[in-house]
């Protein structure tokens, strides 16, 4: 039976008489950096799914209304629709309708720039989400390091003799903070691209709409 082999068999049966919590302990001081980690994960990711699907939210008749309103005249009526509304494709075309009377380029600048403000604030937390998902495993990683050393020195200091039981402390360190690593940093990567999805999708449909108000003022005035 080969050393590895020996040592698994220790780690393993041990591990059946172990909880997640004497397991978590036994991984050293980096498991709770990575545990505020995953904490920080989850809150950003289910705070930006619910800002993003409320933003999503857009009546299919909302800019059915938003045209007879301005081929009425009514542009207040028209303003306060958007406020009701309550969402970036309704601010922008706010702003767009407040600049009506105004060059084409300024409207299209104006809703141009409303529309950039309101993507800025939903990528709001996502670098750092990316950087989890890219940092959790490098941080694993480096109490797989750190863990290997201790296992050396303990071998060292046991004269060369080989006792798993104290070689299992280093062990320990290094495979639970790899797969705690992993844990946290595949959520978040998996987490991260799925957000960025949503607001690609909610771009898009932010630019439809736009090119739809566009068309609305290009509409020849109806005698």
């Amino acid at each position: 039976m080969t050393f590895l082999q020996a040592a698994g068999e220790v780690v393993t049966g041990e591990e059946t008489r172990m909880g997640l919590w004497t397991l978590f302990v036994k991984g050293g001081w980096l498991m709770w950096p990575l545990l505020a980690l995953g904490g920080v994960t989850i809150f950003i990711f289910v705070e930006r799914f619910l800002q993003i699907r409320k933003a999503s939210v857009l009546d299919i008749n909302f800019m059915n209304r938003i045209r007879d309103y301005i081929s009425d005249g009514k542009i207040n009526v028209a303003i306060n629709l958007c406020k009701k509304t309550d969402t970036p494709i309704a601010r922008m075309i706010e702003k767009g309708i407040g600049r009506i009377g105004r060059p084409m380029s300024d409207v299209q600048t104006a809703i141009e720039n409303v529309a950039n403000l309101e993507v800025s604030k939903l990528e709001n937390g996502l670098p750092f989400l990316a950087t989890i998902a890219g940092g959790a495993p490098m941080i694993g990683f480096l109490g797989t390091v750190l863990g290997m050393v201790e296992t050396f020195m303990d071998m060292s200091n046991a004269g060369g003799t080989v006792d798993l039981a104290v070689l299992s402390s280093g062990m320990y360190v290094a495979m639970v903070t790899t797969v705690m690593g992993l844990v946290v940093g595949i959520p978040a990567y998996f987490g991260y691209n799925y957000l960025v999805a949503r607001i690609e999708k909610l771009v898009f449909q932010m630019e439809a709409n736009s090119i739809a108000f566009m068309d609305i003022l290009n509409q020849p005035v109806q005698k």
